[in-house]
């Protein structure tokens, strides 16, 4: 919590002022940086593909105004396509926008637009960030699937944020050579996002060779709810609605719920501190060469400048104690077999009438329970959960032991309310 008051007093005193917004390229929704097209019905998985992931022959802008004009465009694709280019029934419909080098949290772009995020059908709402443009793309239904990248919760928080699913896959089962890198040594993954669970599935079987054999088999082994553990965690300032409605949702379905206790709740928080020490610490080493120019976004200036304090004061600390919360991980998965947050500690908020400050980044920043698995390697995924007294959802985050998506999807399967 220190680390995160001390990051509100910094940022504020870096960003007196909302500069202007600048435009740029616009597409539906703002939901693309580039929009190629694609029919919905005709046979073929339309695909969005997040613009930090390179496609030969087309700029990987990072979401920045700076690269889109100024880096040359990419040699070959990004590992992570290898599957999507070789299935002749799916179409890569466009190139997703996002937050500038991947490092906000609201889904604000001053430059390329910010996504359009109608999640009750009438009022602007955040997107969320960073993979913005893929959780708008597929909640408007622009694309069957969209991949985003996930260093702190890039693709859970929009999924929360757009009422979609998304998930975070185990840190380095799928490759992210060619992806344009905020920490790649520790936190970077990539993942699908969906409308809905097939959708789900079939993205990730995008990604990984062979999954939708392992997740028919996680729907054999645990065909219901009854044998499976959660270890319900509690996170100190949540909406006392959506922890009802996240509790409720368990319970009706026949899960075995564990509550877990103030001790791992303890390391659960130290875990997120420290994994966003060094997602800010590893982003300013990745991107601070960009910032002599004046086309850099202000409120990624600051999370930069805060990531060169945090490099000197807090990152080694930090990943010293990884090993320790990896260990404490592994042994609440001797007891469960998965844990159950809120993705966000509260309802995704409205976007601002005025321009993103730092202090709204930093809101949303403190919102998210993502980045401590991120931290770990582990997978997680958001659903969404509908709230009785809301007409917006909130999202469920379960997590998983390493390399456990398909039972993770199959448990996401057995949460809804139609399975």
């Amino acid at each position: 919590m220190l680390n995160r008051a001390l990051s509100l007093i910094f940022l504020v005193s870096l960003l007196g002022s909302c500069a202007p917004l600048r435009s740029g390229e616009r597409s539906r929704s703002n939901a693309f940086t580039a929009y190629f097209g694609g029919e919905q019905n005709d046979g073929t998985l339309r695909v969005a593909v997040k613009d930090l992931i390179d496609m030969k022959g087309m700029v990987t802008s990072a979401g920045s105004e700076y690269l889109s004009k100024n880096r040359p465009p990419a040699k070959r694709d990004a590992d992570c396509l290898a599957i999507t280019r070789a299935r002749k029934d799916v179409q890569i419909v466009g190139k997703a926008n996002l937050t500038e080098f991947a490092i906000t949290v609201s889904g604000r772009n001053g430059y390329f637009g910010t996504p359009v995020n109608r999640l009750d059908g009438k009022h602007k709402f955040i997107p969320g960030g960073s993979s913005s443009g893929s959780a708008v793309a597929v909640s408007t239904g622009q694309a069957d699937v969209a991949f985003g990248t996930d260093t702190g919760g890039s693709v859970r928080v929009p999924a929360a944020c757009c009422g979609i699913y998304g998930l975070k896959t185990t840190f380095g089962l799928v490759s992210t050579k060619g992806v344009f890198p905020v920490s790649p040594k520790y936190l970077d993954t990539v993942g699908p996002m969906a409308a809905d669970l097939p959708h789900l599935v079939e993205g990730m079987g995008l990604l990984q060779q062979g999954f939708k054999g392992r997740y028919s088999s996680a729907v054999s082994a645990n065909p219901s709810a009854r044998q499976i553990r959660i270890g319900r965690l509690y996170i100190a300032g949540t909406d006392p609605a959506i922890d009802k409605a996240i509790d409720d949702r368990l319970a009706a379905k026949g899960f075995k719920i564990v509550k877990l206790d103030a001790d791992f709740a303890k390391k659960w928080a130290q875990a997120e501190a420290d994994g966003e020490t060094i997602a800010t610490s590893d982003a300013w080493k990745n991107d601070s060469k960009y910032t002599d120019s004046f086309e850099i976004d202000s409120n990624t200036r600051a999370v930069l400048a805060k990531g060169a304090v945090d490099r000197v004061t807090g990152f080694d600390a930090a990943v010293k104690r990884r090993a320790a919360w990896k260990k404490a991980l592994a042994r609440v998965f001797q007891k469960v077999d998965f844990i159950a947050t809120p993705t966000l500690k509260i309802l995704p908020p409205r976007l601002p009438f005025w321009r993103s400050t730092s202090i709204f980044e930093l809101i949303i920043l403190n919102a998210q329970n993502t980045i401590g698995i991120n931290l770990s390697g582990n997978p997680g995924l958001a659903m969404p959960i509908e709230m009785p007294e809301s007409n917006v959802p909130t999202s469920l985050q379960l997590i998983g032991p390493p390399l456990s998506e398909a039972e993770l999807l199959n448990a996401c399967r057995l949460l809804q309310i139609k399975p």
